[in-house]
């Protein structure tokens, strides 16, 4: 297997990241990565190899299947690597239920799989379509390569019932109706990074906020997830670029006999028109609304970061304290007004600041004498999915993050 290509996929609601590894000694090195925006037209793709990068036109248009968008890109990508030495392709997949509770193999044989994660799409309507669509489009443009899918869910599900459980009859949760959390790719990464860099924290008390345009938060003690923000779907926790966060379901019933509106409506309005642009009027971009004057886009940071506050808070208690606060994600790693805002709201549980630290994004932002010590990890989904393919691929030769 020895200088053989492996590709990951990491699709979100309107992205997809592509990493390209290198796979050797059982192990998976990045050698590159890339990006297709489906927000902007005409499609971009967006590629960096080694210190270079390249923004490449697609002439596909993308829409409901990738193929041509695909077929397009494995074009590009063959002009600076060896697309004939590519063994195998590591999908992200947003929910996983209750019945993935770690990385598989996708392919023939296990078509049943990939039909149980279509059938999810109801629970993750942003995200899940979308990797269904990249599994099928990767299966008809290489039926040869076999593809593993690596679930966000995942590395909550050993969560307790009473973590997980909704005050609802019970038969409810027996039917799959209960919390999940999400972001788990990037929570394992971070937690075995915060691990390998400081192995006195190995076990520690850690509260981990993954923000980015999607945000949540999660409780970790011992290297295992605890609790979170995110619950039974994506919309949940504390308030994202477009998305609500968590809501009083009664503003929906009254929305619904007030102004009519259907499911198709709310979940238009809780998905794509609430959160950071919501609140604003302006952007969901935090850091248009960070350079903006207007009131607005002041009130919005300040319930954004009032509610990641109160998230950290709620967190601690679920595992019993506090011992490190780790940023990461586009906005954890590179806004220090958002993390200096969060903070400070969390001086009570002995969180204090080095602003210079914190001003250059520096791996340790807290102050010497702040209990909690504040740290700034960058994350990497693609490692984890790539190291999970590996996983599934050789087990005979486990991988470590």
């Amino acid at each position: 297997m020895t200088g053989k290509l492996l590709l990951t996929f990491n699709a979100g609601s309107s992205t997809v990241k592509i990493g390209l590894f290198l796979r050797e000694d059982g192990k998976a090195r990045r050698i590159g990565k890339g990006m297709i925006d489906f927000r902007h037209k005409p499609l971009t793709f967006h590629l960096v190899e080694g210190p270079e990068s390249f923004d490449v036109p697609l002439k596909a248009e993308g829409g409901d299947v990738l193929h041509e968008v695909l077929d397009e890109t494995f074009g590009w990508l063959a002009n600076h690597f060896d697309m004939g030495a590519v063994t195998a392709v590591g999908h992200r997949v947003v929910h996983g239920g209750d019945n993935f509770r770690g990385p598989v193999l996708l392919n023939d044989t296990t078509i049943d799989a990939i039909d149980a994660i279509d059938a999810l799409s109801p629970l993750a309507p942003l995200h899940q379509p979308q990797n269904v669509r990249l599994v099928r489009a990767v299966a008809d443009l290489r039926p040869d390569l076999p593809q593993t899918a690596s679930f966000d869910t995942a590395f909550h599900a050993g969560q307790e019932p009473v973590v997980r459980r909704f005050a609802i009859p019970r038969d409810f949760y027996e039917d799959g109706i209960k919390r999940y959390g999400f972001h788990g790719l990037s929570y394992a990464f971070v937690s075995a990074e915060l691990a390998r860099r400081r192995p006195d924290l190995a076990g520690a008390r850690t509260v981990i906020a993954h923000l980015g345009s999607g945000a949540s938060l999660c409780a970790v003690s011992g290297g295992k997830s605890r609790d979170s923000s995110m619950s039974f779907s994506t919309i949940d926790g504390i308030p994202m670029a477009t998305r609500s966060g968590a809501i009083d379901p009664g503003v929906l019933f009254h929305l619904m006999r007030t102004k009519g509106m259907n499911r198709e409506e709310l979940e238009d309005l809780l998905y794509h028109r609430s959160g950071l642009l919501g609140l604003s009027g302006i952007s969901a971009d935090s850091r248009v609304l960070l350079e903006s004057d207007r009131p607005e886009a002041r009130e919005a940071l300040d319930v954004f970061t009032f509610r990641i506050a109160g998230e950290v808070a709620r967190l601690s208690a679920s595992i019993g304290g506090l011992d490190a606060l780790v940023f990461t994600a586009g906005i954890g790693e590179h806004q220090p007004a958002i993390r200096h805002a969060v903070c400070d709201r969390l001086a009570f549980l002995g969180i204090a600041l080095d602003d210079r630290a914190n001003a250059a994004n520096v791996e340790m932002v807290s102050a010497p004498e702040s209990r909690t010590k504040v740290f700034v990890i960058a994350t990497d989904e693609e490692q984890v999915i790539a190291d999970e393919c590996l996983e599934v691929l050789e087990p005979a030769r486990p991988t470590q993050n």
